[in-house]
C-alpha cells in the first residue's frame, strides 16, 4: 500500500488548503492565548468565501501594527488614522487565466476589539459584499459565520 501523497505546497512551501491558497504574515503579533491559528484561519476564509459561492483562490491575511494600517488608510481612504481592518480586492468579478487572486485582508489587532470578526469581515469585503451600502446583509451573515466557526 503506498502513502498518501504530500499536499500541494502554496508560497513559502506551506501546505495549501484545498481550492486555497493563503499566506498568513505577522500572526506572532497576535496573543497566543486567542486560539487564533493558521488552521482557524483557513477554515474562516473557506466559510466565508463559501458563503458568496467561490471556492478557492489566493488571499492573504497580514497582521499589522498601528502605525502601518494608520499609512494604508490614509493612502487608500484618504482617512489618517488608524482602523481595525482594511480589505484589498485584486480579481474582483473580471475573468482570470489563472487561479483566482483574491486579494489581502490587513487587521491591526490593537485597534481590533474582535480579531477573528476583523477576518470574517475583511473576508466577506474580498467577496463584494459592502455592509456601507447593503441593508444589513454583510453584517448578518457575519454574525452568522462567526457562530458557526465558535
Amino acid at each position: 500500500m503506498s502513502a498518501a501523497p504530500d499536499p500541494p505546497r502554496g508560497r513559502a512551501g506551506e501546505p495549501r488548503e484545498q481550492g486555497l491558497e493563503l499566506d498568513v504574515i505577522g500572526l506572532g503579533r497576535l496573543d497566543p492565548q486567542a486560539g487564533i491559528t493558521r488552521d482557524w484561519l483557513a477554515r474562516a476564509c473557506r466559510l466565508a468565501l463559501a458563503s458568496a459561492g467561490l471556492s478557492g483562490g489566493h488571499l492573504a491575511i497580514s497582521f499589522v501594527g498601528r502605525e502601518r494600517i494608520r499609512a494604508l488608510n490614509r493612502e487608500h481612504r484618504g482617512k489618517d488614522q488608524p482602523t481595525d481592518v482594511l480589505s484589498f480586492g485584486i480579481d474582483e468579478d473580471g475573468e482570470v487565466a489563472g487561479p483566482r487572486e483574491l486579494g489581502d485582508v490587513v487587521i491591526c489587532p490593537q485597534e481590533t476589539a474582535d480579531v477573528r470578526e476583523a477576518v470574517v469581515h475583511g473576508v466577506l469585503h474580498l467577496t463584494g459584499m459592502d455592509h456601507e451600502s447593503d441593508e444589513g446583509e454583510m453584517l448578518a451573515l457575519q454574525a452568522e459565520l462567526l457562530e458557526w466557526l465558535s
